[in-house]
């Protein structure tokens, strides 16, 4: 019967749907990106941006390719992959369909060390802060962790989502007193608390684009366990998994990924949440195709919202955070109404 269960998670019928959603998604994504490098303050013909790049030292819109366009399409190639994977692990870690990264409070941590950073050392470039962000973010996984293993029983699902939960709850709370009342922060870190893809050079995404694929790795080894925890932990643990492994590392995943994008883009939400729930009507129940496809759908949607963000304000920016809202909020909204959610 398990046998069965978990079979039918990964039968091969469902192999060439999953093969064409796949390419389907990489041709979006290659959309994506060429909507992000034209779309701007200056529209960019595709030609033109082909150019600039073979050729960065003649025209006149290679500088504005190669200093504005190109890192910001790579920081959302860069975090729009980090949160689907990462929204992914994270439903199929909880299984729970509605959980998103910031539910066991990886995010608010970061936020939290990197508002510290700011308001009592005094730091101001993204160099500066965005290792705080990844402590920040373990130490807050860390105690999540602690608090959901309190007792005699084993750190549930549910457990650490009401731990992670209540965390959040708290450190965003610290975080608002604190920035409220110190001016200075409060506008030097307003920036990057809204979320944005703007304002970040290609050394800050090289120095981070090693820690996502670190936290993609880890995604990677643990998605044929996470089929056999998804049928519960003494059923994986009868078809040979070790629950407390898995856990491990996919919590390990979760932070690394979280982090990485929290300190390149600062907080971003539904993206992590609706990617998941959007690829797994293609793909069924499959982790492994679930978090393939996510990795490529989430840089999809990101830059896709933040180019809708530069044509609906061309002088100025509307933040990718905003648009993210607007758009996964109604896509909620008819998750909600489902009569049931997609299966994890």
């Amino acid at each position: 019967m398990t046998s069965t269960r978990l079979a039918e998670r990964t039968k091969p019928a469902r192999a060439p749907r999953r093969g064409l959603g796949l390419a389907l998604a990489v041709l979006a994504l290659a959309g994506a990106c060429v909507l992000s490098l034209g779309v701007g303050a200056k529209a960019i013909p595709a030609s033109d941006v082909i150019a600039a790049i073979l050729d960065p030292d003649n025209g006149a819109e290679a500088p504005i390719v190669w200093s504005l366009r190109i890192p910001r399409t790579l920081m959302g190639l860069t975090a729009g992959a980090a949160l689907g994977a990462c929204g992914a692990l994270i439903q199929a870690l909880t299984r729970n369909p509605l959980a998103d990264p910031g539910i066991l409070g990886v995010n608010a941590g970061a936020a939290f060390a990197i508002t510290m950073a700011i308001a009592f050392l005094g730091l101001s470039s993204p160099w500066g802060y965005v290792w705080f962000a990844i402590a920040g973010a373990f130490v807050a996984t860390l105690a999540v962790y602690a608090i959901g293993s309190i007792g005699r029983a084993a750190a549930t699902p549910v457990r650490m989502t009401l731990a992670g939960v209540a965390m959040s709850a708290v450190l965003a709370g610290v975080t608002q007193i604190v920035s409220l009342t110190n001016p200075r922060l409060f506008h030097s870190s307003l920036s990057w608390t809204v979320g944005s893809l703007g304002g970040r050079d290609l050394g800050i995404i090289a120095a981070l684009a090693p820690l996502v694929g670190i936290g993609l790795v880890l995604a990677v080894l643990v998605t044929k366990p996470l089929n056999a925890w998804a049928l519960g932990d003494d059923l994986g643990r009868s078809l040979g998994g070790n629950p407390n492994r898995v856990r491990v590392i996919t919590i390990t995943a979760i932070t690394v990924l979280a982090a990485a994008a929290t300190a390149l883009a600062g907080p971003i939400g539904f993206v992590g949440l609706i990617v998941p729930h959007v690829v797994r009507w293609f793909t069924g129940p499959d982790q492994r195709w679930i978090v393939a496809l996510s990795v490529v759908v989430a840089p999809v949607l990101l830059l896709v919202a933040d180019s809708l963000g530069r044509i609906l304000l061309p002088n100025g920016e509307l933040r990718v955070s905003i648009v993210t809202a607007f758009l996964g909020a109604p896509l909620m909204m008819g998750l909600v109404m489902r009569r049931k959610a997609s299966s994890l």
